[in-house]
C-alpha cells in the first residue's frame, strides 16, 4: 500500500497537493494524446486549456451505450434487444458528458505528472471559459485555473544546528509514577470520623426556623456528599472532626452559592424550587469512606508489571524508569519536531503563493462557512502548507518511505499509550495487536496515523544529519519549553 504526505487540517480547509505516486498509474491512452497547453506566467498561477476532438471520446461513448443497450429493458422490447437508435437518444449526451469529464480529468492528472506540476487543491474552471454546448459538434474547449506550489529548496545537513531536550528520569519524575500506580490501586476504607477528602454518606432533612425537623419538608436518605467540595469555609468547617453517627445543621443554598444543579442534585428537587428551601437542614452521618493508596508492596509490583517479574522497591522503581525513557524521548522527539518546522520556516522565509485562486479553492471547500471563515483561516492555512511542502522535500530527500509494517507499528505504540493512560504497564502484545488493528479499520483514523509514521522517520533521519546541540532537562523545565 502506498502512503502519501496529505496536507489535512479539519478545523480549516483542505489545500491537498497533487495525488502524485499514489495515484492510478494507468491513464487512458486518448486522455495522453489530447490537445493541452499550460500557461504559466508568474509561475504560481496556472491556466490550463484542453481541446476534447470527436476521436478522444468517441470510441469510450460507443462503448458505454452499448453497454446499456444490453442491459436496457424499455417496454414493447426484449431485454437487449432496443435498437440503437433509442438508446442514444435516450442516453447518448449523459454518457458523452461522464466520457468527456472523465477523460478531462484524466488529462489534467497525466499532464500534471508528466510535467512535474506540483498542483495545489483541485483545478478549478477558469474565469475564461465560455459556455460549452455538448450537444453541438466537436472540438470542445476547458480551460482551468491551475495553483501550483512556489518553487524553493530547503536542505539540512551539518552546517544546522538544532537543540534537542532529553527528559531526566529524576526521582521525582519516579516518585510521582509510584504514587500514581498506588492510587490507581488503591481503595475505599470505613472510618469513624471524618478527614478531609473523605465520603460521607447520611440521611438529610429540612429544618424549620426554630431547628426541628420540617413537617412535609424535604428528607433525603442515604445521601453522598464530600464536604471538602463545599464552596464556603464557614459551612464547610462544619463538618470538621464530625464522626458517624454526628448531627451537622448545615445550609446547603449557602454551602454552595453559586451552583444550582449541585444543590439541587443533592436535594433531589427541581431548581425552580430551590427558593421555597433557602433554610438549614440536618445531616445525620451514616457512614465515613476513605480512600486509602495501596501500599508499595509485592501485590502493587505484581499488579503493574505482572507476578513475579519485580520483587524488590529499588527493581520497581527501575522497571518504572525503563518504562518511562521510551514515553520521554516521544516527548523530546516531538518537541524536535516543533523546533525543526520553525527553523525550516525561518529558512524559508515568506513564500509567493497564488492567493487569491487558492482562497477561491478553500471557498469551494467550505461553501457552508463563506468567505468569512475563507479570511480568518487563510493566513494559518498557508502557513500549514508551507511546512507540508517543505516536509515533503525533507521526505523526498532523505529517502522516507512509509509502509504497512511502519504503520502498524505507529498504531501500536499509539495502543500502548492509551493503555499506559489508566496505568495498564504490562499490556500482552496480543492485546496491543488486536487493540491496533481495530484502530486501522476506521478510515478516520488512518490520516493521523500515517503522518505520525512519517514524523517519526523524519525526525530519526534529520536528528542523523543535523549537529545537535543535546541538554537534559527536568520534566518541569520541559513542560515550560513546551509553553514557550
Amino acid at each position: 500500500m502506498c502512503y502519501k504526505i496529505r496536507y489535512l487540517r479539519k478545523k480549516a480547509v483542505i489545500l491537498q497537493p497533487n495525488l502524485g505516486d499514489c495515484a492510478p498509474k494507468k491513464i487512458n491512452k486518448q486522455a495522453k494524446d489530447m490537445n493541452i497547453s499550460f500557461e504559466n506566467p508568474d509561475k504560481v498561477n496556472g491556466l490550463m486549456t484542453i481541446t476534447v476532438e470527436e476521436n478522444d471520446y468517441k470510441e469510450n461513448v460507443e462503448k458505454s451505450l452499448k453497454d446499456y443497450k444490453k442491459k436496457a429493458n424499455l417496454p414493447g422490447f426484449r431485454p437487449g434487444m432496443v435498437p440503437m437508435g433509442i438508446i442514444r437518444r435516450q442516453f447518448g449526451t449523459s454518457v458523452k458528458m461522464d466520457a468527456i469529464n472523465k477523460l478531462v480529468g484524466e488529462a489534467i492528472y497525466n499532464y500534471v505528472r508528466e510535467n512535474k506540476i506540483q498542483m495545489l487543491g483541485e483545478p478549478l474552471p477558469s474565469d475564461k471559459q465560455t459556455a460549452v454546448d455538448l450537444e453541438a459538434e466537436a472540438p470542445y474547449t476547458f480551460m482551468f485555473d491551475i495553483a501550483v506550489a512556489p518553487e524553493f529548496k530547503i536542505e539540512l545537513n551539518g552546517k544546522n544546528k538544532l537543540d534537542y531536550y532529553t527528559i531526566a528520569v529524576d526521582d521525582k519524575i519516579i516518585d510521582e509514577q509510584v504514587d500514581m500506580y498506588a492510587q490507581r490501586m488503591g481503595k475505599y476504607e470505613q472510618a469513624d470520623d471524618y478527614q478531609q477528602n473523605d465520603m460521607l454518606r447520611g440521611d438529610l432533612r429540612e429544618l424549620d426556623a426554630e431547628g426541628n425537623t420540617l413537617e412535609g419538608g424535604v428528607t433525603v436518605e442515604g445521601t453522598v456528599m464530600m464536604p471538602e467540595y463545599i464552596k464556603v469555609d464557614e459551612q464547610k468547617q462544619l463538618f470538621d472532626g464530625a464522626k458517624k453517627g454526628d448531627i451537622i445543621v448545615f445550609s446547603p443554598r449557602k454551602a454552595y452559592p453559586d451552583n444550582d444543579s449541585e444543590v439541587s442534585a443533592l436535594l433531589k428537587v427541581e431548581k425552580d424550587d430551590l427558593k421555597n428551601h433557602e433554610g438549614n437542614f440536618s445531616y445525620q452521618i451514616t457512614e465515613i469512606t476513605r480512600f486509602k493508596k495501596h501500599d508499595v508492596d509485592q501485590e502493587l509490583f505484581d499488579g503493574v508489571f505482572g507476578e513475579g517479574n519485580v520483587k524488590t522497591v529499588e527493581e520497581f522503581r527501575q522497571k518504572i524508569a525503563d518504562s518511562l525513557k521510551p514515553q520521554l524521548q516521544q516527548n523530546s522527539d516531538y518537541k524536535f519536531l516543533l523546533d525543526l518546522r520553525s527553523y525550516v520556516e525561518k529558512k524559508i522565509g515568506k513564500l509567493e503563493y497564488p492567493d487569491a485562486l487558492l482562497k477561491r479553492i478553500m471557498l469551494d471547500n467550505n461553501k457552508d462557512k463563506g468567505e468569512e471563515y475563507v479570511e480568518k483561516n487563510y493566513d494559518e492555512s498557508i502557513r500549514q502548507l508551507t511546512w507540508h511542502l517543505a516536509k515533503e522535500q525533507l521526505v523526498a530527500a532523505h529517502e522516507i518511505k512509509v509502509g504497512d509494517d511502519d504503520v502498524k507499528k505507529v498504531a501500536k505504540e499509539m495502543a500502548r499509550a492509551q493503555f499506559a493512560q489508566y496505568g495498564m504497564s504490562n499490556v500482552p502484545d496480543e492485546y496491543l495487536e488486536n487493540y491496533a488493528a481495530d484502530m486501522l479499520k476506521k478510515h478516520e483514523n488512518m490520516d493521523s496515523i500515517v503522518d505520525r509514521a512519517i514524523d517519526d522517520k523524519l525526525v530519526e533521519a534529520i536528528k542523523g544529519v543535523v549537529k545537535l546541540n543535546e541538554k537534559t532537562v527536568s520534566l518541569e523545565e520541559f513542560n515550560e519549553l513546551m509553553q514557550d
